[in-house]
């Protein structure tokens, strides 16, 4: 791992205690807005992410299998009989 994963984590890391901390005290003010930001945007990302799985199940291109022929039934006689000898 190199420094520079470790520097974009810990910036994660403080990015999310500031954010916890602005949520505490929209909390402690009694704010409307403390508890409908954090619920729009958890409601936005599911709606985001049900479209991408119905855009991609939607979108999506599916080439049909190549089967192989079924053996003949003459060629599976054949193999029967000389494995039961």
């Amino acid at each position: 791992m190199n420094d520079s994963s470790r520097a974009q984590g810990g910036l994660i890391c403080v990015g999310v205690a500031v954010v916890g901390l602005l949520f505490l005290v929209g909390l402690a003010h009694r704010s409307y807005w403390a508890l409908a930001l954090p619920v729009a945007a958890l409601v936005f990302f599911v709606l985001g992410l049900t479209f991408w799985v119905g855009w991609t199940i939607a979108t999506i291109r599916v080439e049909p299998e190549d089967r192989p022929e079924p053996p003949s039934s003459a060629g599976d006689a054949k193999a029967t009989s000389e494995s039961s000898v």
